[in-house]
């Protein structure tokens, strides 16, 4: 059973990462994700980064019935280079709503997405034929898998920009 937290805006700050950017498909997200997240987790450690955060999934492209572009990634304090696969990136600062869910990444998302079209604001996104593209749309991952191994109790924040000009 999903449990959604009351939805919010606010503004953040630019935020630097290293991550690995791959396409995946909709079914099996969750496999790439898991490899992803090894492989990032391992290159972390033997360069020695210093996180500033929990780890995200950030959604460049999404289409539901096809690929999906996205980037596993740490916070940092500040940018630092990556090595070929692992690669620097920054969430742009700006407006963005969110909210918490476990247990339906599809409920969670589809609630803030109801939620900011019945308040009359946009998401900084456009659509392409590759699917809709977001200038900033990510998942933080708030549950440390250690310590809950359950994903289905795992906690997720989902974050989307919106336009600067509501």
């Amino acid at each position: 059973m999903a449990t959604i937290s009351p939805p919010k805006i606010d503004m953040r700050p630019e935020q630097p990462y290293l991550g690995i950017r791959s396409l995946a498909p909709f079914k099996g997200l969750s496999k790439v994700i898991d490899q992803l997240s090894q492989q990032l987790t391992r290159w972390v450690a033997a360069n020695h980064v210093e996180t500033s955060g929990s780890p995200f999934l950030r959604y460049h492209v999404i289409d539901m019935h096809g690929m999906l572009d996205i980037t596993y990634a740490v916070p940092l304090h500040s940018a630092l280079p990556g090595n070929g696969l692992v690669t620097p990136g920054v969430l742009p600062a700006g407006r963005y709503a969110s909210l918490v869910y476990s247990g339906g990444g599809i409920s969670g998302n589809r609630a803030l997405i109801e939620w900011v079209r019945g308040n009359g604001l946009q998401f900084d996104s456009w659509d392409t034929e590759q699917g809709d593209n977001f200038r900033s749309r990510y998942e933080t991952f708030l549950t440390d898998p250690r310590l809950e191994p359950r994903k289905r109790r795992w906690q997720f924040e989902v974050a989307i920009k919106l336009t600067d000009n509501d």
